[in-house]
């Protein structure tokens, strides 16, 4: 079983992430963690900080000699922040109890944020106590464990890609999907959306909420294609595959609604359109027609490409902050305050929904095949591909 944690505030020292069950002899670099760590700093409507936050890794174990060991994998991102503004949150965030508490406590709560939930839920009177960890920040220590799942998955040939669909009103066309090796396409677009039309339209959404000082949602997809067969299973509620996936996703920062496949479309029709259709060739085995259920079956993956959409909420900070709250401290109605904000984090939200389809399936697949070493996970999968090659059903 995979299992990861990860632990760190968003203007604090470092995130940490700690990854256990990785087989032994998986390649893994700083230079490959780093890749997708820039990666999720992509995208038009970023805000300043993603100008000069670099994201320093250090693998400070578990690696030895640029392979796995087999042992819990430990990485450390360093906090630009920390360094580049040391008078600020070295004393803001420091753990040191003489370096507190701060002068100016953080009372208006952000309308849409942890903020006031957590303060009631852990009774603190500062929000900064809640926000520093619920910032979206963290998802670089999981977009990190993430570089290291993809990795495994494509020793088995599995690829995750994935694409902006829809931000704000402007909409892609349908059906138009980033193929297995054209993620770099989609990256070097400014939205991550492969409709260039759709695209100009984002970019326009875009600059209009950045005049009003407003900020924007949209829609990402992530498709995996080459997922085996049989990841998943139908016999217990949290072994479903979809279940996983909708739940790894749902808990990115403001994810809103989790879609496999076209869930909530096929929701409105007949049942004999809402389906897949199967069909068999000596060639191929077994396959579906279209993608209506997004590769997963019953909470078992089929073979087919995996698809995942995740609905983001517009960001709960503004850089124009109108929304009404109140003064947690003195219980007078205000607006919520400013901290340095994007316009959007779509395009990102891309590359972390990448990163939790990539685990799920990463530890389904280490459940199904097993294995201490790469060399034994690849040769246990590839026992079962020839086995479903063979026939399994109806021999």
């Amino acid at each position: 079983m995979l299992r990861y944690l990860t632990a760190g505030e968003s203007h604090g020292p470092a995130l940490m992430v700690v990854m256990e069950g990785l087989p032994a002899g998986l390649e893994i670099s700083v230079e490959e963690i780093a890749h997708d760590l820039a990666r999720r700093r992509l995208g038009y409507g970023r805000g300043p900080r993603m100008r000069f936050e670099q994201d320093e890794v250090t693998l400070l174990g578990g690696v030895r000699h640029g392979r796995t060991l087999g042992s819990p994998l430990a990485i450390q991102i360093a906090n630009s922040e920390w360094t580049r503004n040391p008078e600020k949150w070295q004393t803001e965030m420091s753990p040191r109890a003489e370096d507190g508490p701060t002068a100016s406590p953080l009372t208006q709560v952000r309308p849409g944020h942890a903020d006031l939930a957590g303060m009631q839920k852990y009774g603190f009177t500062d929000a900064r106590d809640v926000l520093e960890r619920a910032s979206a920040r963290e998802t670089a220590a999981r977009v990190a464990a993430g570089a290291v799942a993809k990795k495994l998955l494509g020793s088995l040939g599995v690829e995750i890609v994935s694409h902006v669909i829809q931000m704000g009103s402007a909409r892609a066309e349908r059906g138009r999907r980033p193929g297995p090796g054209e993620l770099d396409l989609v990256d070097a677009n400014e939205v991550r959306c492969l409709d260039p039309q759709a695209a100009e339209a984002m970019v326009e959404e875009i600059k209009d909420a950045a005049r009003d000082g407003d900020s924007l949602g949209g829609v990402v997809e992530a498709i995996a294609y080459g997922a085996p067969v049989g990841l998943g299973s139908h016999v217990h509620w949290d072994r479903k595959l979809d279940a996983a996936l909708a739940r790894a996703v749902m808990s990115i920062q403001a994810v809103k609604g989790v879609e496999i496949g076209d869930g909530f479309e096929v929701a409105g029709r007949r049942g004999s359109e809402a389906h897949d259709p199967i069909s068999w060739s000596p060639e191929g085995g077994y396959s579906r027609g279209s993608a209506l259920a997004g590769g997963v079956e019953g909470g078992i993956s089929t073979g087919e490409p995996i698809v995942v959409r995740a609905a983001m909420k517009p960001l709960a900070t503004l850089n124009r902050p109108t929304l009404a709250t109140v003064d947690t401290a003195t219980k007078e109605p205000g607006v919520s305050f400013k901290e340095r904000t994007d316009v959007t984090a779509v395009p990102a939200l891309g590359v972390v929904v990448e990163t939790m389809v990539a685990l799920v399936l990463a530890d389904e697949a280490m459940r199904k095949f097993g294995g201490d070493s790469v060399v034994e996970l690849v040769r246990n999968h590839q026992s079962s591909v020839a086995a479903l090659a063979a026939g399994p059903v109806g021999v």
